[in-house]
């Protein structure tokens, strides 16, 4: 048998992996605000997601539905997130309106810093917190 690599193709050594109660929304949320390509879906015996990859940009973002079982909780689930997502895009502002539409809430308004960069923070339906830039 073949031995994988380390770390697999397209993949960087750290990757994102979340936790979502309903995934398979979330994933056309995604693909909806973030430009999200969907790589990969891999169902469980009952239908939830037990694995999916999202490609946005040049990064893989890993996901599932909840697994109470195996400690998996999003963040609606645990009231909140200690964590958040910094995405760059090339267009801040046409990426920002394509979030809000799809169904972002907004938490820090989008605005020019004084390190230079344009950013602002936005909470997905799921209660992922995603930072523009």
């Amino acid at each position: 048998m073949a031995k994988a690599p380390a770390v697999p193709k397209g993949h960087h050594t750290v990757t994102p992996s979340l936790f979502i109660a309903g995934a398979a929304k979330a994933i056309e949320f995604y693909k909806k605000a973030l430009g999200a390509e969907e790589l990969m879906r891999f169902a469980g015996p009952d239908g939830s997601i037990m694995h999916a990859e999202l490609k946005i940009g040049d990064s893989i973002l890993m996901l599932a539905d909840e697994m109470p079982d195996m400690g998996g909780r999003g963040p609606k689930s645990i009231g909140g997130t200690p964590v958040s997502f910094f995405v760059y895009r090339e267009d801040v502002d046409g990426a920002w309106k394509r979030a809000v539409d799809a169904g972002a809430k907004e938490l820090v308004p989008l605005a020019d810093q004084f390190w230079g960069d344009r950013t602002g923070c936005l909470e997905d339906p799921f209660g992922h917190q995603w930072w523009l830039a």
